[in-house]
């Protein structure tokens, strides 16, 4: 082939695939020659004369951008070669042209059907092989970039949902601390109430009765939703809401109205996004229904057993709990021992039997919880 032959087809390439990088694989040294004189100008160019050269290139830390790679050789033919290629996922994405002078319509059907992105046949014309190389090189660039996009894509949708999720809950949280501000729970309430509802769906979640319930989707929204239970005491009138004695019966029946209250105005947000979010759909049923009793006397609906959401009947262990062992302006704070028996004295006429079955195996937990969330004001917790 002409030198200027050669110089001239290569400058025809452009020079925007100077940076592309080529591995030609053949046994015989004056097509490596040839072919490296044809790519050169405006190619890296990598030679191997046999099919494990070429293998032990691969397996080096920089990889060509595409193969030339001639079938027949000795010791490991094309075939074998691209095989090896596409079983290593380093090299799985390279582009394959073969190289051959078997130019029937069956061989280059194997060669299409084995992975070869394409098929060159021997005598080689330089048109046709610059042609087809960068035609390669140029569906190569396009796959990457394309990977590249969907990476960065894959990653900014990872990001935004990260910071999606985080503004959910540092919105719940600031709408649960709004509610305590007019209240006399403590600070830390809402995050020991958390929790332990988050121990009680754990220990729950093989149980026949709450298996098909507490999936770990279930869970995880259960345990975001929790912190709004109480969100309806920002309508109770701050005289029945703040008094630091016992509340009339009059006063009472105001006081009761929050579970309404709360599960109303989530439901006011719900009509006013465009689709369901599932958390608040809990976050209604928690805020409604917590106070409710297994026997029936409850409020706001008198709901009975089962007909109570699994939801509110983990919220009213954990809230009773907490109640009990924190001081209130009508009450000092409980033991936690004392908590404990008279939550089990509770046990299917206030709780649901099951639920405070859970309590007693993870009260160890519900211990640490509450020595680890204390508030700072609080004397040290009694157990006894």
């Amino acid at each position: 082939m002409p030198a200027d032959l050669v110089g001239e087809r290569a400058q025809a390439v452009g020079l925007a695939d100077a940076a592309s990088t080529i591995l030609i694989v053949d046994d015989v040294p004056d097509n490596l020659l040839v072919l490296g004189s044809l790519l050169q100008p405006s190619y890296n160019v990598l030679a191997a004369p046999s099919g494990p050269r070429a293998l032990e290139i691969l397996a080096g830390e920089s990889l060509p951008d595409l193969v030339l790679l001639d079938i027949m050789m000795p010791e490991m033919d094309g075939y074998e070669v691209l095989a090896r290629i596409q079983d290593n996922p380093r090299t799985c994405d390279i582009p394959v042209i073969f190289l051959t002078a078997l130019d029937s319509p069956g061989d280059e059907e194997r060669g299409l059907e084995q992975g070869a992105a394409d098929y060159i046949t021997k005598p080689l014309q330089p048109a046709v092989v610059l042609a087809r190389v960068r035609n390669q090189l140029e569906l190569k660039r396009a796959r990457d970039w394309l990977q590249h996009q969907n990476a960065f894509l894959e990653r900014e949708v990872a990001r935004r949902m990260e910071e999606n999720d985080l503004t959910q809950l540092v919105t719940i949280r600031a709408l649960a601390h709004l509610a305590e501000t007019r209240d006399s729970d403590t600070g830390y309430h809402i995050m020991r109430t958390q929790a332990y509802v988050g121990l009680l769906a754990g220990r729950l979640r093989t149980h026949p009765r709450f298996a098909d319930i507490l999936t770990d989707k279930y869970v995880q929204l259960l345990v975001r939703s929790a912190p709004l239970h109480d969100i309806g005491k920002v309508g109770v009138p701050d005289h029945i809401l703040m008094k630091p004695g016992s509340l009339t019966p009059a006063e009472w029946e105001v006081m009761k109205t929050h579970a309404r209250l709360g599960a109303d105005a989530i439901g006011l947000v719900e009509r006013d996004i465009e689709r369901p979010v599932p958390f608040l759909a809990l976050a209604k049923e928690i805020a409604r229904w917590h106070h409710e009793r297994w026997d029936g006397t409850g409020y706001p609906d008198q709901l009975v057993a089962d007909a109570i959401p699994v939801s509110a009947r983990l919220m009213a262990v954990a809230d009773v709990f907490d109640a009990l062992t924190t001081p209130r302006p009508y009450k000092p704070a409980f033991s936690l021992e004392r908590a404990k028996g008279l939550i089990e004295a509770g046990r299917g006429s206030h709780f649901d039997p099951d639920v405070v079955g859970a309590f007693i195996e993870t009260y160890a937990e519900f211990v640490a919880v509450a020595e680890r969330y204390r508030d700072a004001d609080d004397d040290v917790l009694d157990v006894r």
